[in-house]
């Protein structure tokens, strides 16, 4: 009985750069039936710095990872989870965010930080080559914004990028199919 409990009150750890969903969910239910999604788009919020930071485009890209980054003319990207990967983790109770880190240099693949939730708890991977310059600090104390508004002012870090390798990065248009094969 006491093993029931532990089972059911078990945090899931996600292990692999895998966001969320392959050890998340062991069910033959699809994500778009566990989240209701479709609310929320996998767009940046108009009216957060991340979209207002700079004057001229922006490019805006997604991973397979479930990570947006928005590039500023300027080299300053803005990196975050998506709005999909924010519903499927649940309500976020604590984000480590590496704070020591700005002003230093990180790598792709680099740990860029930590979510735990209600459901589970991952990594967050940096998708870039390039130097901190900032973490986003109002995440460590109201954990919340990353899933009232994952795509603007829930944003993780922002990073000079030094050289921008976007042959694994996903256009919006690609974003939406990878979403659609998670629904099969």
């Amino acid at each position: 009985m006491s093993l029931l409990r532990i089972a059911r009150t078990q945090i899931n750890v996600i292990p692999t750069r895998s966001l969320l969903l392959k050890s998340c969910f062991s069910s033959n239910l699809s994500i778009s039936k566990r989240f209701n999604s479709t609310n929320k788009e996998n767009k940046l919020n108009p009216e957060s710095i991340v979209s207002t930071y700079s004057q001229g485009p922006i490019t805006i890209k997604y991973t397979q990872e479930h990570e947006w980054l928005s590039f500023h003319p300027d080299g300053t990207t803005f990196v975050g989870i998506t709005q999909y990967a924010a519903d499927a983790l649940g309500d976020a109770t604590f984000i480590e965010l590496p704070t020591d880190l700005v002003g230093e240099s990180i790598s792709k693949g680099d740990t860029l930080g930590s979510v735990e939730s209600v459901k589970s708890a991952s990594e967050i991977y940096s998708p870039v080559d390039g130097e901190i310059l900032e973490v986003n600090e109002e995440l460590e104390s109201n954990p919340g914004l990353i899933n009232e508004d994952a795509m603007g002012n829930g944003w993780i870090a922002k990073i000079k990028v030094a050289e921008l390798d976007s042959e694994e990065l996903l256009n919006e248009e690609d974003y939406k199919k990878l979403l659609e094969e998670h629904e099969d």
